[in-house]
């Protein structure tokens, strides 16, 4: 019997995509509790909207007809397409292929540029017509969209932070891409039900 043949894997490198992987929860749970605090938080936020908007039904729906649909439509259209870059990009990098992985992760960044740059375009739009806080339905309107900007670029800051590592790393972190993802996904789903309750629910 040969060397190679008692030892065929000797000096050869196994890539990660034929490692078999347990099934597992994506992230790490201090990630989770995070992301399930916000989402309970929201959720708050949300019933008291929907409180409020059942005792003035009439005044809310008028203050919808001054939003801008299409930017609306827009945001939600370069959110779902960042998320789905996200999750590319956990698949790219569980394979091993690393640097597809950054360019996707680099993409849904910009996407998340896009998605603020029109979400300002649309406040200054609606601040410049009059539609500020002295109403209930706007109060609650830049209240929603400006916490929700807020996780955005806080997730923004954890892709770039997953980004620098696939860049720096000889040996990357699956996991942080996975936080990463979980977050994002949470800030694509939080503004799909904003856009649900304040865009489209008349």
């Amino acid at each position: 019997m040969t060397v190679s043949d008692e030892e065929p894997s000797v000096g050869k490198s196994v890539a990660p995509k034929d490692i078999p992987r347990a099934p597992h929860l994506p992230g790490d749970p201090d990630m989770w509790v995070m992301v399930l605090g916000d989402l309970f938080f929201f959720g708050c936020y949300f019933v008291v909207y929907m409180v409020f908007r059942a005792r003035s039904a009439a005044d809310f729906a008028a203050a919808q007809q001054h939003l801008n649909l299409s930017i609306g439509v827009g945001n939600t259209i370069v959110l779902l397409t960042s998320s789905m870059f996200v999750a590319l990009a956990v698949i790219s990098v569980r394979q091993g292929a690393v640097a597809s992985g950054r360019r996707l992760l680099a993409a849904a960044g910009g996407c998340g540029v896009v998605f603020a740059v029109l979400k300002v375009c649309e406040w200054y739009l609606e601040i410049s017509r009059g539609h500020t806080v002295g109403t209930e339905f706007f109060s609650f309107y830049y209240a929603l969209t400006g916490i929700h900007l807020a996780h955005l670029l806080l997730g923004m800051l954890i892709l770039g932070i997953a980004g620098r590592e696939l860049r720096n790393s000889c040996r990357p972190r699956v996991g942080l891409v996975e936080q990463g993802a979980v977050f994002w996904h949470m800030v694509d789903l939080l503004w799909i039900v904003i856009f649900a309750i304040v865009y489209l629910m008349r």
